[in-house]
Formats: structure tokens, C-alpha cells, sequence
């Protein structure tokens, strides 16, 4: 009987990291001429995995979720696991907007990705859907670097890692 190999495809986000890229977007804030004497704020809470972006109007905004990428982007933080929430108005003629940071992969997301995988016909390959990630067996190892190149040529709106291979 051949044995199982497996691998495990998940959707994480490094909080540290995040957290490391916010710092450095407050600093750039601060020193930027056109957020001096405005009311820009960057508010973290890594409990619930949210960013609050608070700003004079939405052009300011805007800006500062520029900032906010670009560092994320540079630390190496997938910038598709962050949801926009829409721009809301707050106190004192400001405008906030909530960033949610999606932590695993959403149960519909794992649902299209097993559904793709049936659909590309790749032989003898599973998948399983294990809580917030996907857990892809076959007795090939040949089959699951191809189950992983597939997955990477292919868009499902969450960054993907591939970990805990088992051979």
C-alpha cells in the first residue's frame, strides 16, 4: 500500500508584522507635510484583527491606507486578507473606515477551493476542509506539487501558504 503524503493550506497573517508596518506608518504620518495639523490616526486592536483608519475627509483617507499597504506590503503581509469596511463619518467632521483582517480561510472560500480542485481532475488528490484551513492528500508526491502550483496560478480573494507537508 502506498503512503499518504499531505500538506496543509492555510491563510494567516503575521500580527507582529502587522503591528511592526502600523508603527511605521504612524512615523511616515507624523513627518508627511500634508497630514501636518490634520486629524490621521491609525488604531490597531489585534484581539479582534482590526484596523481603524480615522482622517479629516476621504481624500486624506485614502492616503493614509496608501501608507498603510505600502508598509504591509513591505513586511511581507498579504494585503488580500484585509477586507475594507466603507467610510463612515465620525466626530468633529472626520471620516473612519474599519479594516478587518481575515485570519484562516472563510468556510465559502474552502468550499471553492475544494470544488476547483474536483474541477481540474487531478487523480487520486483529496481535500478536506479542517476549521479554517484545507488539509490536500495523495499517495503522489508528484500530484501534490501540482495541487500547489495550481493553487498559486489561481485568485480566491485570501492569500494561500502551504505548510506542514507530510511525506
Amino acid at each position: 500500500m502506498a503512503t499518504q503524503s499531505s500538506f496543509d493550506v492555510t491563510s494567516n497573517v503575521d500580527l507582529q508584522e502587522v503591528d511592526n508596518a502600523l508603527n511605521q506608518a504612524r512615523k511616515e504620518v507624523a513627518q508627511r507635510y500634508d497630514f501636518k495639523g490634520s486629524k490621521a490616526s491609525i488604531d490597531f486592536d489585534a484581539k479582534e484583527s482590526k484596523l481603524v483608519l480615522i482622517a479629516d475627509d476621504e481624500f486624506k483617507l485614502n492616503a493614509l491606507w496608501e501608507i498603510v499597504s505600502t508598509r504591509l506590503v513591505r513586511r511581507n503581509v498579504p494585503v488580500k486578507n484585509l477586507n475594507r469596511g466603507a467610510v463612515q463619518p465620525a466626530a468633529n467632521t472626520t471620516v473612519r473606515q474599519e479594516i478587518a483582517l481575515q485570519q484562516g480561510i472563510p468556510s465559502e472560500k474552502a468550499r471553492e477551493i475544494v470544488k476547483f480542485l474536483k474541477d481540474a481532475k487531478l487523480k487520486k488528490v483529496q481535500a478536506a476542509i479542517q476549521g479554517d484551513q484545507l488539509r490536500i492528500t495523495s499517495s503522489s508526491k508528484d500530484d501534490l506539487q501540482e495541487v500547489m502550483q495550481v493553487l498559486r496560478e489561481q485568485d480566491f480573494g485570501v492569500a494561500l501558504q502551504f505548510g506542514n507537508y507530510r511525506g
